[in-house]
């Protein structure tokens, strides 16, 4: 019962965490875990690093020089950790994410290892631990906060450009549930966008192609909005949920 418990909560983890963590790109970690003695020891750090950037993070260690957008807004990036709950008969690893409030956004099941050498045992419990991460499926868009929401509104409004309204019924995508949102598709049937939930349940992160924008809620009709040469692109999209 209490495994069953345990992979209840890990799917609940999984499924909170996808509304927010798309919101963040990059991830800090530190140069040494609390629970080794030295620095990048076994090259774990590294590893932790490499694995994050592959799926899709930009990430900096605590000891690097970070860009100035990053040192002047603590909120905007996640902190990374990696955290030991093994005995001497198993290696347990797991990876945990924290906004700047030091609440968790997300955190990966235990990855465990039963070899006796150190830096293997870590390496292949580390990497079963990332594993979470395959069903994650983080896709970075920014949203906005209703602090952005309300500078923008007082600000000089950016240069929309609102894409042309073709038919209706040739334009209908249809919505297909997928982990954590939906997939849009024509009537071919062909895959044309991938939308993820968000806390907001009238706005949905949105990747068409190599785009990424927001899939959100106008006046009752949706809008898929990106931004092209630095210019906000609006287009209306006929969705069939």
């Amino acid at each position: 019962m209490k495994k069953y418990i345990l992979l209840f909560l890990f799917c609940v983890t999984v499924a909170v965490g996808q509304t927010t963590i798309n919101q963040y790109k990059y991830v800090i970690l530190p140069a040494q875990f609390n629970f080794l003695k030295e620095k990048d020891q076994y090259r774990l750090n590294t590893l932790t690093k490499l694995l994050l950037e592959k799926y899709g993070f930009t990430s900096f260690f605590d000891t690097e020089e970070l860009p100035a957008t990053l040192i002047n807004s603590n909120c905007d990036k996640l902190y990374a950790d990696v955290v030991s709950t093994g005995n001497f008969t198993r290696t347990k690893l797991q990876v945990i994410l924290k906004d700047c409030k030091r609440n968790v956004v997300y955190q990966t099941a235990i990855g465990t290892s039963k070899e006796k050498e150190y830096k293997v045992a870590y390496t292949q419990a580390l990497r079963a631990a990332f594993q979470s991460f395959d069903t994650l499926q983080y896709h970075y868009a920014l949203l906005p906060s209703n602090s952005e929401i309300q500078k923008s509104a007082e600000s000089v409004k950016p240069t929309v450009i609102l894409t042309e309204t073709f038919d209706e019924k040739a334009t209908m995508l249809y919505a297909q549930p997928i982990a954590n949102g939906f997939q849009l598709v024509d009537a071919t049937p062909k895959v044309v966008m991938k939308i993820f939930k968000t806390a907001n349940s009238n706005s949905f992160s949105a990747v068409r192609g190599t785009t990424q924008g927001v899939l959100i809620m106008k006046e009752n009709q949706w809008f898929f909005e990106y931004y092209q040469e630095e210019k906000l692109v609006s287009e209306k999209v006929n969705v069939k949920f």
